[in-house]
């Protein structure tokens, strides 16, 4: 096997082709239609799994669990975990970002299937811990470093105290909150959930490069640098995630580079992709006619909807030059955005009554304002994850429009008839936009159900929280990784 130095210089090498390549794959660009490429999975029945799950490959949400934490040998018998959770940040508004709201959505779930969860975290303010209790559910509010931001000391020390009367039987981490030398000290009960990895960035940071030279604007003088380093960090992650005992990807291909990138076994990687509230989003018929009445939306009007901070990353100002040329084209179409940013001035003055920015919603809210829109749009530029927003509009019955990264296509957009896909540029959204007006109300409302349907069988919080369930069961008690 070569040496990691070796692979290091190959990586690089990589990377500094890609560069010499982007004047070439600028050029390419105008040349782009909608991309409604699809992955190689499309959805095909696959036969079913039995066995050991440690060794499932594909995702635990095509899985079923008993909603109890019953073991399989003795349906009469209980067992309730005792769990901890490090998170650098629990939510508190709705303006929280996508890993935060996996952490409460799932540990709530959890919590209420009478499992004892114990949260280490910060508010960003805490002189010192502080401890809030909910039924099962404990927060230990922690103080935060001098910038304000997550320390692990503090909560380290919490958590030891607690240990030591009660060992955890499961030891959680959202991404790195918990350092990989502590999670080295915790041996066998580690689990970190990824919801980003350095090798996914190099991707984003290629899409910026892109939209930096087709804005005519000089390529980055250190992007070289740039991606140096960030190769520079998948080596070092590479070198040191083999300190987490168990990962769990949120997305299948998440699942696929930590296997075959990050070289972690699958007997220790688990994809178990994110959940959303069912009880919360769903179709909503009544909701849809009174939220569009309520902001002058015709009933007859073809509804783009998009929902986030609106900020260059996201990809907004790619969704602002595309919707400006389709409202040419189209004026009496409308674009509902459920978010604030950066962005929002620009938006308002593209058109006073096609174009109306919301400002944050609550989650009750956001649910109506999907089922209000006709197809949601993520312009995302950031490769790494699966954006919530995406779920939650799958589960409210809408298709999508995506950008063709393959987290969403190998996971959401699995074939055409979810919605569509675009790459990170104008001329192709505009295309994929042009595409849906085309197909017309009634494809998308076609497409919608197909989404519903293999959201509500896949994508719920109840699906999520029985997969995170069985998986923490099987990390304490062996008898439980059986699947029959």
């Amino acid at each position: 096997m070569p040496s990691l130095r070796l692979r290091v210089l190959l990586a690089i090498a990589i990377a500094a082709a890609l560069l010499c390549a982007l004047p070439l794959l600028l050029h390419m660009r105008a040349l782009l239609s909608p991309c409604n490429c699809t992955s190689p999975t499309n959805g095909s029945a696959q036969p079913p799994f039995r066995g050991d799950l440690r060794l499932l490959s594909s995702s635990w949400n095509h899985l079923t669990f008993p909603s109890s934490a019953s073991n399989s040998s003795s349906s009469s018998s209980l067992l309730l975990l005792h769990i901890a959770l490090f998170v650098k940040k629990w939510p508190s508004t709705s303006s929280v970002g996508g890993l935060e709201r996996h952490a409460l959505t799932l540990h709530r779930h959890l919590a209420y299937r009478g499992h004892h969860i114990h949260v280490f975290t910060t508010d960003g303010i805490t002189a010192q811990v502080r401890d809030e209790h909910d039924g099962s559910l404990h927060l230990h509010i922690c103080p935060p470093n001098e910038r304000g931001l997550f320390d692990i000391a503090p909560a380290w020390d919490a958590f030891l105290t607690l240990n030591a009367s009660r060992p955890f039987d499961i030891v959680h981490s959202e991404s790195v909150a918990l350092p990989p030398a502590k999670a080295k000290e915790v041996g066998g009960a580690a689990v970190v959930s990824w919801h980003g990895i350095a090798y996914e960035i190099i991707h984003s940071d290629i899409v910026r490069e892109l939209n930096r030279l087709e804005e005519g604007q000089p390529r980055a003088k250190d992007l070289q640098r740039a991606l140096s380093e960030r190769i520079s960090r998948v080596v070092e992650e590479v070198r040191l995630f083999p300190s987490y005992a168990h990962h769990v990807a949120t997305s299948d291909y998440a699942g696929d580079v930590l296997n075959t990138i990050y070289q972690i076994p699958l007997h220790r990687l688990h994809i178990i992709v994110n959940g959303v509230d069912e009880q919360v989003f769903h179709p909503d018929t009544t909701a849809a006619q009174s939220f569009r009445a309520a902001w002058g939306v015709p009933p007859t009007a073809m509804v783009f909807g998009a929902a986030g901070r609106l900020v260059k990353d996201k990809g907004y100002p790619l969704l602002f030059h595309a919707f400006s040329l389709l409202l040419a084209e189209h004026p009496s179409v409308f674009l509902l955005i459920a978010g604030d940013g950066p962005w929002a001035t620009r938006f308002k003055a593209l058109s006073p009554t096609n174009v109306v920015v919301l400002g944050p919603l609550r989650p009750a809210q956001l649910a109506h304002f999907y089922n209000a829109i006709d197809i949601f749009v993520n312009p995302t530029l950031r490769a790494q994850g699966l954006d919530h927003t995406l779920l939650e509009a799958m589960l409210c019955g809408k298709p999508i429009l995506a950008t063709h990264f393959s987290s969403i296509t190998t996971s959401l957009i699995v074939n055409p008839s979810m919605g569509y896909t675009f790459h990170p540029n104008v001329p192709s959204l505009l295309a994929s936009m042009r595409s849906l007006m085309t197909d017309g109300k009634q494809a998308l409302q076609k497409k919608g159900k197909l989404c519903h349907q293999r959201a509500s069988s896949l994508f719920t919080a109840t699906k999520m929280a029985s997969a995170y369930e069985r998986l923490f069961l099987c990390i304490k008690d062996s008898s439980y990784c059986m699947y029959s």
